[in-house]
């Protein structure tokens, strides 16, 4: 189940009977094998964020393939998991670019009107982009063009290539696009620290008269 606010417009932007067939491929992939996240946190950073209250995306590409990792929120993992590399990394930056979070669970961020989306939305254990190309890029896709047509501006944060091409589904001038490498150990060091893309966000928010997000609570 997704949040009631986005139910409709997805929908609307999607084939007829794409719900249906989300349905029949989760049944599929949950009987076969252990696929991540559970499945009750698959639609979580929908359910986490109502459409209404997001200021800001932040795209990720599919959940953590490890156990215990994935919540159904891009980047996030349980305070008593370690943080993976790319979280580490986005720690990193964030304590240069605004001070140190104690934590490493970001669903205090998602319940700000940060959107943690990836564009996958399950994967199965131990096999990275697992589920790319089968079902759910229409889906987010799809997620990504409703907020494009939210009348609130919305700061849209784009790490790596992959991200960084759906700023193609980002047409209204009233958003704002953040871009850089990804916080993965490969690409950090190419373009992703320094970008200081949480003071960057909230510089806009603040401009357009919007709250800003706490990124350390």
């Amino acid at each position: 189940m997704i949040h009631s606010s986005w139910h409709d417009q997805i929908k609307a932007n999607l084939p007829e009977g794409y719900f249906a067939k989300i349905n029949r491929f989760m049944d599929q992939v949950y009987s076969e094998g252990v696929i991540y996240p559970p499945r009750d946190k698959v639609f979580a950073a929908l359910q986490q964020t109502p459409l209404e209250e997001v200021k800001v995306l932040i795209l990720g590409q599919d959940p953590y393939h490890n156990p215990k990792q994935a919540q159904g929120l891009s980047f996030s993992v349980p305070d008593d998991i370690p943080a993976p590399p790319s979280l580490q990394n986005i720690l990193k930056e964030l304590a240069d670019d605004i001070g140190i979070k104690s934590n490493h669970d970001l669903t205090s961020w998602a319940d700000q009107g940060v959107l943690l989306l990836n564009a996958c939305l399950t994967v199965p254990a131990h096999d990275p982009n697992g589920h790319a190309g089968q079902i759910w890029e229409p889906f987010t896709d799809a997620v990504i063009k409703v907020l494009n047509q939210k009348t609130d501006p919305v700061v849209f944060i784009l790490w790596g290539g992959f991200a960084r091409k759906k700023k193609a589904l980002v047409t209204n001038p009233q958003h704002h696009i953040i871009e850089s490498a990804h916080p993965s150990p490969l690409s950090a060091y190419r373009g992703f620290f320094e970008s200081r893309p949480f003071s960057r966000t909230n510089t806009f928010l603040k401009d357009h008269g919007r709250a800003e997000i706490d990124w350390l609570k």
